[in-house]
């Protein structure tokens, strides 16, 4: 598994279930809000820092994605994705990636024929029991409480980064 960590140049996410807990919050007047995770946010600046790409793929619209987005400097953003693979296609042909040098994480059905393509195939603990058979690799933790910086740290540990990254600070 850490040879195929090691082969990633692109980390490409759902944002359901993975970024966030999966929960939709609403307001009285129907704006939406979601909760990210802060170390989450650092992982992704991290795996930036080393010259990763970062992209989000994910079903729904949300004005909260795209200002998270816009705040962690993530430009590649597909919302609004009811099939996944034609986007991801876009993207890696647009960025001349192989499937081996991506790895993508989500958490359910619709994010399967992504995760059957590519080369490094995450889910988090809390996913869709037909995703966790699937894939490569589970995370300890579920989606939007750390997951996404445990998938950081192990593409950083893969490549020998992460005392680097660690030492920055």
């Amino acid at each position: 598994m850490r040879e195929k960590a090691a082969k990633v140049r692109m980390l490409a996410l759902d944002v359901d279930g993975i970024l966030t807990d999966g929960r939709l919050y609403f307001t009285e007047t129907g704006q939406e809000l979601k909760a990210f995770n802060s170390r989450d946010g650092l992982g992704l600046k991290m795996l930036m820092d080393n010259g990763y790409q970062l992209a989000l793929i994910t079903g729904r619209i949300s004005q909260a994605v795209k200002h998270r987005a816009e705040q962690l400097g993530i430009e590649h953003v597909y919302q609004g994705q009811g099939n996944k693979l034609p986007a991801y296609m876009e993207l890696v042909e647009k960025l001349g990636l192989a499937d081996d040098e991506v790895c993508y994480a989500g958490d359910d059905w619709i994010d399967l024929p992504v995760l059957d393509r590519v080369g490094l195939a995450v889910t988090v603990a809390d996913a869709e029991p037909e995703v966790i058979s699937r894939v490569h690799w589970v995370t300890s933790r579920p989606g939007g409480r750390g997951a996404v910086r445990e998938i950081c740290n192990l593409l950083l540990e893969s490549r020998g980064l992460a005392e680097t990254s660690l030492n920055s600070f």
